[in-house]
């Protein structure tokens, strides 16, 4: 790509705010010393613009996962300019661009296709085409007032919140310089990068578990970063979901608080992909990875045949126990909603609950033989042929 012009604005403040950070940050813990109260300063900071970016920005305003409370909006609209990383309109407009034409160097503007360096900063530095102002895919964030009012009033948001805000604090605690250092300008610039890695990092490292079609990864060491958006193939896959961390067990914070705003009221219409959905794609892109692997290791293993008949039948049983799991779950959930289930007799709501259990653990068994075959594969390669 033909370098474009430089972004003076942005290279002059993503250029200054780390040097300043990696020397003034530094210089002044060693004359003066942080206390315990600018340090959780700095922690509850950094978690509220996190939040901020990644329940307000990007899962409620870039994909409408879920709807907010006006109040949770005007918190994260003031949390996104404390951010640092653009008004929402700018921010959403350029991430449903990404999703749109991901990996498209001409028209995605961070695209992973242009390197690690492009896709986490270098975007932002110069006057790319693929970066141009462009609000046609936005015209419903403009009919938000919080969006709008945050538009208008945000270099004063950013003053306000990058500036006052540390300031005062850290006149509540008799030392502003030190609040304004670390939960001001080392708060900004670590912020702001861990938001960029989603952008540089998850497109480059990471297993591609429900789709191949972009480069998105999942990557749970960045979910621990992230507030949870490390999972990104699942993202990219399932983008109106409003979880990335899918599973029980996985780290997504920002999930999390989102449940919670439901639980209490601030929040509704909470947008769930259907399990049968997800499960599809994984048993999907699991059968598409082995079966590249048999194909590459064919002529050294020992009854080929036999053992890609046997992945065939696995993966068909596989998807025939998802569809069967899939039937008995929807009558099941079905009649407990309805009232078709108070007119049935005890004998027929048990039969249609020990139906639904049977499937649930027939898929169980199923999915067990699918990951033993899976776990077998690679050792296909020591058998001789």
């Amino acid at each position: 790509m033909q370098k474009a012009p430089l972004n003076w604005t942005n290279t002059l403040l993503f250029t200054l705010t780390p040097l300043a950070a990696l020397t003034l940050v530094p210089w002044y813990g060693l004359t003066h010393g942080y206390d315990t109260y600018e340090v959780v300063v700095f922690i509850l900071l950094m978690g509220y613009c996190g939040v901020s970016i990644t329940a307000g920005y990007h899962r409620l305003w870039s994909h409408k996962s879920y709807k907010a409370h006006p109040f949770v909006r005007f918190v994260f609209a003031l949390g996104g300019a404390c951010a640092l990383q653009n008004d929402v309109l700018h921010w959403a407009s350029d991430h449903r661009r990404h999703h749109a034409h991901v990996d498209n160097n001409d028209k995605d503007p961070y695209s992973a296709g242009l390197g690690f360096w492009y896709s986490h900063m270098g975007w932002i530095l110069r006057h790319y085409e693929s970066g141009k102002e462009d609000f046609s895919n936005a015209k419903d964030l403009q009919k938000d007032p919080i969006v709008m009012w945050q538009h208008r009033h945000y270099l004063s948001l950013v003053l306000l919140m990058n500036i006052a805000l540390p300031a005062f604090l850290g006149w509540l605690n008799g030392d502003i310089l030190g609040c304004l250092l670390l939960g001001g300008l080392l708060r900004l610039v670590l912020s702001q990068h861990v938001t960029w890695l989603i952008n540089s990092v998850a497109h480059i490292w990471g297993r591609q578990t429900y789709s191949d079609a972009s480069s998105a990864r999942d990557n749970p060491l960045l979910a621990l970063f992230t507030y949870g958006e490390g999972y990104h193939n699942f993202h990219h896959t399932f983008q109106w979901d409003y979880r990335n961390g899918v599973r029980w067990w996985h780290f997504d914070p920002t999930k999390w608080f989102i449940n919670v705003c439901a639980r209490v009221g601030l929040a509704s219409d909470l947008k769930r992909c259907s399990p049968i959905v997800i499960e599809s794609a994984r048993l999907d892109m699991q059968y598409q990875r082995a079966a590249q692997s048999f194909n590459a290791l064919e002529g050294m293993i020992h009854n080929a045949e036999v053992w890609r008949a046997r992945l065939e039948t696995e993966y068909e049983q596989c998807k025939a126990a998802l569809q069967e799991w899939a039937r008995h779950q929807q009558r099941w959930y079905e009649a407990k909603s309805t009232q078709l289930h108070e007119k049935w007799s005890h004998f027929e709501q048990l039969k249609l609950r020990d139906s639904y259990r049977e499937a649930r653990y027939r898929l169980k068994l199923q999915k067990q033989r699918w990951e033993a075959l899976m776990q077998s594969m690679p050792a296909l390669a020591g058998a001789p042929a």
